[in-house]
């Protein structure tokens, strides 16, 4: 087995992308697609709270003493 061969590790068990099923390697596909969903999603959760925050002290600095 080649060192250089794609790869994917599931249950600490190592598997060769090329001995997989082509439904196996559609849901690994899909997985990775969700992985990056969420990755994005939570990026941009980030972002929103950092605005929220932002919007609140804006708020604050307007609002009679």
């Amino acid at each position: 087995m080649a060192d250089n061969e794609p790869k994917v590790t599931i249950d600490n068990v190592e598997y060769l992308l090329k001995d997989l099923s082509d439904e196996a390697k559609g849901q690994i596909q899909s997985l990775q697609f969700v992985e990056a969903e969420l990755a994005r999603l939570k990026a941009l959760s980030a972002v929103a709270a950092t605005a929220r925050m932002a919007y609140q002290n804006a708020l604050k600095g307007l609002l009679p003493k």
